[in-house]
């Protein structure tokens, strides 16, 4: 698996996202074997929210990693409503109980909210002053959010990337690059469904003996500094999902792509999931 300087850290350009994990009770052994399966095919970066199932995807991370804390590199996020001094804490120490760690490596705001970002960024400091994470950053940040935040100190900024889904490319990417600064990319094969469908990309798995997912991963990765983080719980998703790091797409592929979803010509709304 390839990897790249995240928050001080080695991190796999594919990691693993848990976003509907914990909904079913049903499904919590597979969730949680599809993730030790994705932490022993090197997708060691795990991503997860205290959104996710009121707590529940934090619930079912803390199970898989169990016994290999030291293996996992754990990202969490707080909801903007608890984005205070008194209530980053407060949530941390919630998501930390569920995930059955005493530190996360990478704690998010997972989208601006009412709180001044100088309240929040001094209370992730805090935390990382006292051990409870290791770096701070943020998701679903525009260009001038990130100005406001006054970049020094973030480590990433998580937003919604895929080839239906461009509109970062055309100002939030180059701001991130000349900053130095990683992008994780969420619903990085747009929830599957209808885009995995489409003759073009058929097309293009067709000619690498890949699966459309795989393609779409390619191509987000085709990208410097971006780390993808697709969810999974088939295990042969998951296996899918880490042979995806090893896939180059050709010019022709990359062209192909642009012509069917083309790169912004302005500036687009921030668009959310």
């Amino acid at each position: 698996m390839r990897t790249l300087d995240f928050a001080g850290l080695s991190a796999p350009v594919i990691g693993q996202g848990t976003w509907h994990m914990g909904e079913d009770p049903a499904q919590r052994q597979h969730e949680v074997a599809a993730l030790r399966l994705g932490i022993e095919l090197g997708m060691n970066l795990i991503d997860s929210a205290e959104m996710y199932a009121d707590g529940g995807a934090e619930e079912v991370v803390g199970e898989a990693i169990a016994g290999q804390r030291d293996k996992v590199l754990l990202v969490s996020k707080v909801y903007p409503h608890n984005a205070s001094s008194k209530g980053i804490p407060a949530a941390c120490e919630r998501s930390l109980r569920r995930l059955g760690t005493d530190y996360i490596d990478v704690y998010l705001l997972h989208w601006p909210g009412e709180y001044p970002l100088e309240e929040t960024v001094d209370a992730f400091e805090r935390l990382r002053d006292s051990g409870k994470i290791g770096r701070w950053g943020v998701s679903n940040f525009d260009v001038a959010d990130m100005e406001e935040l006054h970049p020094p100190g973030c480590a990433t900024n998580q937003v919604l990337y895929n080839p239906q889904q461009r509109g970062i490319e055309f100002d939030l990417l180059p701001w991130a690059h000349t900053a130095g600064m990683p992008i994780m990319a969420y619903c990085p094969i747009a929830q599957g469904g209808e885009l995995l469908k489409h003759p073009l990309l058929l097309d293009v798995a067709a000619r690498h003996h890949a699966t459309p997912a795989q393609v779409c991963l390619a191509w987000v990765l085709r990208m410097n500094d971006m780390i993808a983080i697709p969810k999974a719980v088939n295990p042969m998703h998951v296996r899918l999902n880490a042979e995806a790091a090893q896939l180059s797409l050709t010019e022709e592929d990359l062209n192909a792509i642009d012509n069917a979803w083309p790169a912004p010509a302005k500036k687009r709304h921030l668009a959310m999931i």
